[in-house]
């Protein structure tokens, strides 16, 4: 029987590897920590975050509504708190578009 070579998941990240996904600092992300319920990252015996898949993905909600569409972040918390799911389903959309796009432009160079 052939060795199958299991896929290794991450189950948390690091601060400092979350910041670098966002391109953002990590005191803004702790600062977000105390502004927004969502965000609730476990911490280890140190006391460093751990944070998770959906973790991260509240993180880029948040950076979307406050860096790209410029709400504030009283504006933010309340569209996460009424409506978080169409939120992050326009997100996803967003995100779709922009890999097509640069699936597109890619393509256009090689022509």
């Amino acid at each position: 029987m052939p060795y199958k070579e299991k896929v290794i998941v991450k189950k948390y990240y690091a601060i400092g590897e979350v910041a670098e996904e966002l391109n953002v600092a990590t005191s803004l992300i702790r600062f977000w920590e105390g502004e927004f319920d969502t965000l609730k990252p476990k911490k280890n015996r140190k006391g460093n975050r751990q944070f998770t898949k959906e973790d991260i993905e509240n993180l880029k909600l948040i950076y979307h509504l406050v860096k790209e569409k410029g709400y504030t972040l009283q504006g933010a918390k309340e569209i996460i708190k009424t409506d978080a799911k169409t939120a992050k389903d326009k997100l996803a959309i967003i995100n779709s578009l922009k890999k097509v796009k640069s699936f597109l432009q890619e393509l256009k160079e090689k022509l």
